[in-house]
């Protein structure tokens, strides 16, 4: 029996979330326990108050905490085999988990202007590790890889063909690792092989999203060229009708950047409750009798049942229906309220409902591993 240290990265644009993982081998494949040794998090990066100036002092003191803090986990940083970094958008270049050089770094930054707000945040993380740890193998583990697999009928939209030549502009979908995860819980808890299942993983929090999982392949999702499209979210809109924006912004009298504020910000449960984006404050409101606090609900769900029973038909059926993430997990009245009428047209028997908690970090961790080994 053996052990590596893998360390995870989840660099945001103001913060750093990290895991360390001992992976145990036996020496047979797929057969590794991983172990987590020690979590953080790291917030307000840049800010005043505190105290951490970017992302490579941020990384740095998570480095020496591991080593000299408190509670320490390791002897020093040469344990440390390689480092798995979550990076959101990959575009059409990467289809699955990728060793990081100086090309892949290149084609990273290709990818800035599809993902800003996110991308440029993840490539950070990556530069302080290159620096601070030059000589351990670093992954880049793309949360819209998993999407890869998606059929062309599927990611291709009803515009003109030559702006998907000339921009790559199509459905890329997101959440990818999340997705991927549960589906492979799903499969361990239903106790037969993913390549042989129908699944529906439904990944709802603040941003929520939902993916056709067919024998194992993601063959539609919900999110498309960005996380906008698809389910009412916390406080993104969803799928609209998009003249409704040339509408908007001529009767307003606002820009295209202000338009993208209200759309990614100002819209969805937020929006339409005029309440909050948190599901626990809209519950609260509709239970006292507030309307538009109640209608947020009723058109969350029902947007939801919606793509649920579009991708059962994409499918030609279902075998489980996965609710993952903070509302997926946490919020059972919801859960009930998407299924109640869905298995009217189904055999109940043969579908079950299942709750998993995702671990995008253990993904990460587990491809990481696969692929340095």
């Amino acid at each position: 029996m053996t052990s590596q240290k893998i360390l995870v990265i989840n660099s945001g644009s103001s913060s750093i979330k990290y895991r360390l993982f001992d992976v145990h081998t036996n020496g047979r494949k797929n057969n590794s326990r991983y172990i987590l040794l020690s979590k953080g998090l790291i917030e307000k990066i840049g800010q005043k108050d505190s105290g951490v100036e970017n992302h490579k002092q941020g990384i740095a003191m998570l480095l020496d905490s591991l080593v000299h803090g408190s509670k320490s986990v390791l002897k020093d940083h040469n344990e440390i085999c390689a480092i798995g970094h979550r990076v959101v958008h990959g575009g059409v270049t990467f289809k699955k988990p990728t060793i990081i050089t100086d090309e892949v770094i290149s084609k990273i930054r290709e990818c800035f202007e599809l993902a800003p707000l996110h991308n440029p945040a993840n490539f950070s993380g990556i530069e302080a590790c290159k620096e601070l740890l030059p000589g351990v193998k670093q992954v880049a583990v793309f949360d819209t890889a998993f999407h890869q697999s998606l059929p062309e009928h599927a990611y291709i939209y009803g515009l003109p063909y030559e702006y998907y030549e000339k921009y790559n502009l199509r459905k890329f979908g997101f959440h990818g690792t999340s997705h991927q995860y549960v589906a492979h819980e799903a499969a361990r808890l239903l106790k037969k092989p993913l390549s042989k299942l129908k699944v529906i993983t439904c990944h709802l929090g603040n941003g929520c999203s939902i993916a056709a999982v067919k024998y194992g392949k993601s063959i539609d999702t919900s999110m498309g060229f960005t996380p906008l499209e698809g389910l009412v979210m916390g406080t993104r809109c969803g799928d609209i009708d998009p003249a409704s924006v040339i509408f908007l912004a001529d009767k307003e009298k606002i820009s295209l950047a202000e338009i993208d504020r209200v759309l990614n910000y100002k819209s969805g449960l937020k929006g339409i409750s005029g309440i909050s984006n948190d599901m626990r404050e809209i519950k609260k409101a509709a239970n006292k009798g507030n309307r538009r606090a109640k209608l947020a609900l009723d058109i969350f769900v029902y947007r939801i049942k919606k793509y649920i029973g579009s991708y059962i038909a994409a499918m030609g059926g279902v075998d489980g229906i996965v609710f993952t993430a903070g509302i997926g997990e946490n919020e059972k009245d919801i859960r009930a309220k998407v299924v109640k009428g869905l298995f009217g047209f189904l055999d109940p028997a043969k579908i079950k409902v299942l709750v998993v908690a995702t671990n995008e970090e253990l993904m990460i961790a587990r491809q990481t591993f696969q692929l340095v080994r």
